[in-house]
């Protein structure tokens, strides 16, 4: 049935998470590419036979008009699926740069395909440039915090990083006082899955921050300062 495989990409789209991307479903997309090449081809054979016969393609209405028809409509149908497709996927793409930075986990660079790693390899860099020339960082929170320092407790030894103009050596159950934005340069980086954030009460509990953002044994204890 014409226009199946087309439909079959949208519901994909459909059943995703807000923000989530399944991975890039090739094999679906490629049929759908051949079957508007076979409906191109088949709508240009048609008008063919009806131009060799000198019919008036504007005006007659027989079974060769309407085929055309036909494959004319479920090639553009199928056109505009792919669009949906690609346009739904780029506007989550874009917004890994704002959620997880410049550089993507390996998880999500899995589900792109190769010309999705390039589009978001040139709005990061559009992004760069603008930054770069209206001297605004775009990429810190829209609401200022309360308190412009965390609290963080290390949980497992990460070892030195450099932090701004200072370096600091994370060692495990070592205490840290960090600028929100040296912090939050390490989450959009993708560094922590897990957030250990210490209660008043004297508690903690674990937050993920994102099902992409993780590297094996790196934990974080953070407390806000509100």
């Amino acid at each position: 049935m014409y226009g199946r495989r087309a439909s079959q990409l949208l519901k994909e789209i459909d059943s995703s998470e807000a923000g989530q991307l399944a991975p890039f479903n090739s094999d679906v997309f490629d049929q759908v590419i051949r079957e508007c090449n076979e409906h191109n081809s088949q709508f240009q054979s048609l008008i063919r036979k009806m131009v060799d016969q000198n019919l008036d393609i504007e005006t007659t209405r027989n079974e060769d008009h309407y085929g055309a028809a036909i494959h004319h409509l479920s090639l553009l149908r199928n056109k505009r699926c792919l669009m949906a497709y690609m346009y739904n996927r780029a506007e989550v793409i874009q917004g890994f740069r704002w959620k997880v930075g410049p550089v993507l986990p390996h998880d999500i660079q899995e589900k792109l395909h190769f010309s999705e790693k390039e589009y978001f390899k040139n709005h990061s860099a559009a992004i760069k440039s603008y930054i770069s020339e209206m001297d605004i960082d775009l990429t810190v929170d829209m609401v200022p915090p309360k308190d412009p320092y965390i609290q963080v407790r290390v949980l497992e030894d990460i070892g030195e990083v450099s932090l701004g103009d200072h370096s600091v050596s994370l060692t495990k159950n070592s205490l840290h006082f960090l600028r929100r934005t040296d912090a939050e340069q390490f989450i959009s980086q993708v560094f922590y899955l897990f957030l250990c954030v210490l209660l008043p009460d004297g508690t903690s509990t674990l937050v993920v921050l994102a099902e992409t953002m993780c590297i094996d044994g790196v934990i974080l204890g953070v407390k806000m300062n509100e």
